[in-house]
């Protein structure tokens, strides 16, 4: 009787171990069309990028995709969220737990295309590349510089063992591997791209690749390869997939940036695209039965220091901390107008009998009463010890990424007139012994200031430095942080300066020692604040300036004065029940204001 007992039981438990084996599928190309199990597939994609998501509303998003008619999620991988610093990675903390994200993808039911660069420009700082790479002065990237090209080798080999597991044919949701992005908006090293590919094969990689271009033959030569599927950014016309085939032929093209919104830009109006030409594009590519990723289905936050810039033809130009995009699901993770339009198009193609999913109940948002804040501590008493350079020094030459600097010097020779800042990056308070002079600003190709006199012997020099995010596209992302050049007065160079790093990062500011003397700009606010429950909210910092905030220690991004966000997004995850602190770094303000929390960005 035991041994029968015994037995069941092995059986049982083969039984189990059998049932929980992963069901391995095929992906595969045909000539012009994509294969699951051997099958014509029509990938119906949304993107939204699990580090500008918090983890706990991962699945709330996949939903609210799948709710809209979405079969896939594509997901941009942004190594430098992933490489902490210099060989030192996490691939398994709250939102850069990619493994979850993935298995959250699975469990309710949606495939999967992975993003993950080296570069992937996506407004995110330096288009995800470490900003490490930029102590080496004269590196190249995005080619086969061999200090770029190690670097490279060792992320993917890193994300390919997170990878492996989990693609199509091991069972897992992964379907495709994109390689680099819209390389040829950028260059034309095409063994660039292929070594990539081989690295990816070497790291056991075995699903297919594509390639995501705009839909110009030079951008498509430059950037496509042979064997992997051409995605088009975006395509939108008949005439824009039979170019990719003539140029990249034997293999599916898709639209792999279809755009619902469209990205914003300090000082701009929110990007607000109406849906007309949306609705028309994607009729087409229902019509026609194209796969295509709607980039982005939803955009999230620039948390911290994650925020990236552009540099066109009006110059150097940040991006907003908000990455809503007015995309179909708003930051907040709440339906758009844009979102039920897509619904109803997208259900309209759906066989008869089919219906689609119930769109997920809305995350819950407060509004929180006015905050009194008060002044508590200045940066002037919070200086590190000082690194002494004869020349200024960049950001990341004194291995800091991020945040802020101070650059000091005694004024001999020259004491006023013109001061010349050449390549500020990007903005900066200017201080004569402890005076507020005025700021500089890259934005608005102001690097100039005048220098008044006056009857100190010695005048000291303060340049206090904000770096903005790192450019992410086209030719100019080679964008150190700081003042990057010299400093001139009168044509005279500066010499013998003091340098003080300032990352505003969280040992930075859980170190901060109080202050008596708050009078001088560059002060931090504070100040405790109860919930009786925590829920989403966004903090209204329009009686601020320009600078920071964190609350409960997470950095909510940056603000500033000019628009046209005024209210960072405050997830849940990051308030709790009973006090809770936030800390403002104001650059101009010496004076607190109140500040609230609302239920909507606007």
């Amino acid at each position: 009787m035991k041994k029968l007992t015994l037995c069941l039981l092995v059986l049982n438990l083969l039984s189990s171990f059998s049932y929980a084996q992963p069901v391995k599928h095929t992906f595969a190309f045909s000539n012009t069309d994509f294969l699951l199990d051997g099958k014509p597939y029509q990938i119906i994609s949304g993107e939204m990028h699990p580090a500008r998501i918090p983890a706990e509303y991962w699945r709330h998003r996949i939903q609210m995709a799948k709710a809209m008619g979405c079969n896939t999620i594509a997901a941009y991988v942004f190594w430098n969220y992933h490489e902490l610093s210099e060989g030192v990675y996490d691939f398994t903390t709250w939102n850069r737990d990619l493994t979850k994200f993935i298995n959250i993808a699975q469990e309710e039911g949606m495939w999967v295309l992975l993003r993950p660069g080296p570069y992937v420009c996506a407004e995110w700082d330096f288009g995800g590349i470490p900003t490490y790479l930029l102590k080496i002065p004269d590196i190249k990237v995005r080619c086969m510089d061999p200090r770029y090209m190690k670097a490279v080798e060792s992320y993917l080999s890193k994300l390919a063992e997170v990878i492996k597991p989990l693609q199509v044919d091991k069972g897992g949701p992964i379907l495709m591997v994109q390689i680099e992005n819209e390389y040829g908006s950028y260059g034309n090293d095409r063994e660039y791209l292929k070594t990539l590919a081989d690295l990816w094969r070497k790291n056991g990689i075995t699903i297919p690749f594509f390639t995501g271009d705009g839909p110009t033959q030079h951008m498509l030569e430059a950037g496509s390869l042979k064997g992997c599927a051409s995605g088009l950014d975006s395509g939108s016309e008949q005439k824009d997939f039979d170019l990719a085939t003539s140029m990249n032929p034997g293999v599916p093209v898709f639209s792999s940036e279809t755009y619902p919104g469209w990205l914003t830009h300090w000082g701009e109006k929110w990007a607000k695209p109406d849906s007309v030409a949306l609705l028309k594009e994607v009729k087409f590519l229902m019509d026609t039965k194209k796969s295509f990723n709607l980039y982005v289905i939803h955009g999230g936050t620039n948390f911290g220091f994650t925020a990236g810039a552009n540099s066109g033809g009006k110059g150097y130009e940040p991006d907003v901390t908000s990455y809503d995009y007015d995309a179909p699901i708003d930051e907040q993770g709440l339906p758009t107008t844009k979102y039920f339009a897509l619904r109803k198009l997208i259900r309209s193609y759906l066989p008869s009998g089919s219906k689609l999913p119930e769109i997920p109940k809305p995350i819950a948002a407060i509004e929180i009463q006015e905050i009194q804040m008060k002044a508590f501590a200045s940066i002037w008493d919070n200086l590190p010890t000082a690194i002494l350079s004869v020349q200024p020094k960049s950001f990341e030459a004194l291995d800091q990424n991020q945040g802020f600097m101070l650059y000091r010097t005694t004024l001999i020779g020259h004491k006023s007139g013109k001061l010349d800042v050449t390549e500020l990056h990007d903005y900066a308070n200017i201080f004569v012994n402890g005076n507020f002079i005025g700021k500089l600003d890259r934005r608005e190709d102001l690097s100039t200031i005048r220098i008044p006199k006056t009857d100190v012997k010695d005048p000291i020099l303060d340049i206090l430095v904000e770096g903005m995010g790192h450019i992410n596209f086209a030719q100019h992302i080679i964008d150190r942080k700081g003042i990057t050049e010299r400093v001139t007065l009168n044509g005279m160079t500066l010499m013998n300066w003091e340098i003080f790093k300032l990352p505003m990062n969280d040992d930075f500011i859980s170190s901060l020692k109080s202050s008596t003397n708050l009078s001088k700009p560059g002060i931090f606010f504070k100040s405790t604040f109860n919930l009786n429950d925590a829920a989403d909210t966004y903090f209204d910092m329009s009686n601020y300036s320009k600078g920071v905030v964190w609350v409960n220690g997470h950095n909510l991004g940056r603000y500033w004065e000019i628009g046209p966000q005024k209210r960072l997004y405050c997830p849940a995850s990051w308030l709790k029940k009973g006090d809770n602190e936030i800390v403002v770094f104001d650059l101009h303000l010496t004076e607190a204001k109140t500040i609230k929390g609302y239920k909507t960005i606007e």
